[in-house]
């Protein structure tokens, strides 16, 4: 009887140790997708900042333009 219980321990240790390694891996190819998205969410923001700048500027420039109009009248 003691084989027995020795030789299911065994089989249960087994199986909680190929739970862990499946688990770890499906940990692992999960991480990858994120840092996939991380990666096309970072462009994309860069992309938009790189446009908000743009206008920023262009809108300053304006609105300097505007301010200079207004200081050369006497």
């Amino acid at each position: 009887m003691e084989q027995v219980a020795w030789a299911v321990t065994g089989l249960l240790a087994a199986a909680l140790f190929g739970n862990f390694w499946f688990l770890g891996a499906k940990i692992d190819s999960i991480n990858s997708r994120i840092d996939g998205l991380a990666n096309r969410l970072d462009a994309r923001i860069d992309a938009l900042a790189s446009r908000l700048d743009a206008r920023i500027d262009a809108l300053g420039a304006s609105l300097q333009a505007h301010t200079d109009s207004h200081s050369e009248q006497p």
